[in-house]
């Protein structure tokens, strides 16, 4: 999810580049090509992807074509909220944090002393 999501950044912000934008979207170019580059990495992925999705949205209301931005913003949030993954600079800097889910069951009895 996160190799898909830098990729698509990456390669939106390469492709704007290219076709010679004025000096304001140079920038917002760039720092596609920045996010990008970040998720691919997997460094500070909560807080790139909170701006990929933000930088998604703004894009789905600016741009001809929403439905490529909306899957974007929704990669971005999920990796925001999910976070990096075990092959990530994050995970061999702070750590890799497992999701587990428990079972209900489980959680709302005591345990048992024997």
């Amino acid at each position: 999810m996160r190799l898909s999501a830098g990729m698509a950044m990456a390669v939106q912000g390469v492709l704007g580049l290219l076709a010679g934008p004025p000096l304001g979207a140079v920038v917002f170019q760039a720092l596609s090509i920045g996010l990008g580059i970040l998720l691919l990495a997997g460094l500070w992925t909560p807080v790139v992807g909170t701006l990929v999705a933000a930088e998604a949205l703004w894009n789905v209301f600016s741009s001809g074509h929403p439905w490529r931005w909306i899957m974007l913003a929704t990669l971005g949030a999920a990796l925001a909220l999910i976070g990096p993954g075990a092959w990530s600079i994050d995970a061999r800097l702070f750590g890799w944090r497992r999701l587990e889910i428990r079972d209900r069951k489980s959680q709302d009895s005591p345990p048992k002393d024997e």
